[in-house]
């Protein structure tokens, strides 16, 4: 990777939203892009990327509260008509989530700085029960 590339690499502990805009306003100031597009992009399909609120915990919880009542896990009768359920009962449920959000994101970038609203935080929302090591691929370009 060059200098407007990068990886980042996410521990996540359970389904919830994970806030990674330090990290990326850090690789930021080390690209030295004044202007462009950054783009970033999870590498995994049980997991989705979020620019979300970041100054009351509650909308992450809310919108967690919110996912999981509207995809349930497969061990619920309502989702009996699944059949991918060998990798466990948040698995397909997580794949379906994040069908329903994004996967990528584009931020604009002027003089040095990302372009966020003043509440606004980047996050990658997990999906699935168990820890796991998410990669994040940003690409900075003109």
């Amino acid at each position: 990777m060059n200098d407007n590339q990068t990886a980042f690499s996410i521990n996540t502990s359970g389904q919830g939203l994970y806030e990674f805009t330090r990290q990326v306003t850090t690789f930021l100031s080390r690209s030295h892009s004044q202007n462009g597009l950054l783009t970033l992009f999870v590498q995994h399909t049980s997991c989705s990327l979020l620019i979300q609120e970041n100054a009351d915990p509650e909308v992450q919880s809310d919108l967690r509260n919110f996912f999981a009542r509207l995809v349930p896990p497969s061990s619920d009768k309502s989702m009996a008509y699944l059949t991918h359920t060998y990798e466990g009962a948040d698995d397909m449920p997580a794949h379906i989530k994040a069908v329903l959000m994004p996967v990528s994101i584009t931020i604009p970038i002027i003089n040095g700085q990302l372009v966020l609203g003043t509440w606004q935080g980047i996050y990658l929302f997990e999906h699935r029960d168990h820890p796991h090591r998410r990669r994040v691929i940003a690409h900075i370009s003109p």
